[in-house]
């Protein structure tokens, strides 16, 4: 991370994601993640659905949507988390292009 001198203190500027800033494995993939769960409970939240309704629709425990609604979401996949996404309404599209550098990169765009 970057540091600047903001007035005397010095300051760490994020890279935009903090799973990375944390050194945490995986932090692509968590960032992902992460967006997709916030979408989630957006979505239950806009239609009104309590955690039951919620789990039903998804196709996942009512136990599994309280764990998401409080930001674990370590044991769902990336799939799931868009299946239920689709069984919310939402449509996903994928798009794969070619990069510059020797590594590719997952990024989430939410529109």
């Amino acid at each position: 991370m970057a540091k600047r001198l903001i007035e005397g203190v010095e300051i760490e500027i994020g890279s935009g994601n903090v799973f990375a800033d944390l050194a945490l494995p995986d932090a692509e993939k968590l960032k992902v993640k992460s967006g997709l769960v916030i979408e989630i409970i957006r979505a239950v939240r806009r239609l009104g659905l309590t955690q039951e309704e919620a789990g039903r629709r998804m196709g996942i425990p009512q136990p599994k949507v309280s764990g998401m609604m409080r930001g674990d979401f370590t044991n769902l996949s990336e799939r799931k988390l868009m299946e239920c996404l689709n069984r919310l309404g939402y449509d996903i599209e994928i798009k794969v292009s070619p990069t510059t550098e020797p590594v590719g990169h997952l990024t989430l765009a939410i529109a």
